[in-house]
């Protein structure tokens, strides 16, 4: 019998791929900046706070700015990326996603959305999919960045499970460390060379059963 009650589930990557709108948002922010971040250095950005993100590209771009201009940096690639996400189809909806919360629901297991994201439920409001989950933590609720559990350990709380209890799917490494960090199980959703650190890796949900599950 599988320990698991509760599956918690990051939302960029997991999901659906909000990614490539970070992405192109960040890309936008460097291009007027005056130069340019590529895929590879966009890996950096995955699965941390905004502020977070935004130190890192900096950091790429040799800029230096004080707070309040970086406040206002931040502000700009946000409201690129809502533009964005507020165009988002049910379509993008990952594949095996809908059935497989269907049978973790059917299963009477718990779940929840543990995301870094502050445009956590405009996105999952564009997908038609907030009913589907039990909890929903962002970056509005939990303000400490992945690899810190925070995300995670309040999502059980608010499921009323312990987090030896609860697995986590996570696609990025920081998200991974988070939730062995909260002492969670951890699905790694991607590349095992990447997730290495999770209990096991698969490429997408549609590769996922129950069974995978009994921990």
């Amino acid at each position: 019998m599988s320990k698991i009650k509760a599956c918690i589930f990051d939302l960029d990557g997991v999901i659906v791929d909000t990614a490539k709108y970070h992405y192109l948002a960040w890309k936008r922010l460097a291009n007027e900046m005056g130069f340019d971040l590529t895929v590879e250095q966009n890996e950096q950005l995955k699965g941390i706070s905004r502020m977070a993100s935004l130190d890192i590209l900096l950091g790429i771009g040799k800029k230096v700015f004080d707070d309040g201009e970086k406040q206002a940096l931040a502000s700009k690639k946000n409201t690129w990326y809502r533009e964005y996400i507020q165009q988002m189809e049910p379509d993008e909806i990952f594949p095996g996603v809908i059935e497989y919360l269907n049978a973790v629901k059917g299963h009477g297991m718990k779940t929840a959305i543990g995301s870094a994201s502050k445009n956590a439920m405009t996105i999952l409001e564009q997908l038609g999919i907030v009913d589907y989950f039990d909890s929903i933590i962002d970056g509005n609720k939990a303000k400490k960045a992945k690899p810190d559990p925070e995300v995670f350990v309040k999502a059980a709380i608010e499921l009323g499970i312990a987090p030896q209890n609860c697995v986590v799917f996570e696609d990025a490494k920081a998200g991974v460390e988070a939730a062995k960090n909260g002492g969670m199980y951890c699905v790694g959703v991607g590349s095992p060379e990447i997730l290495g650190m999770a209990d096991i890796v698969v490429s997408g949900l549609h590769e996922m059963n129950i069974a995978m599950l009994d921990f």
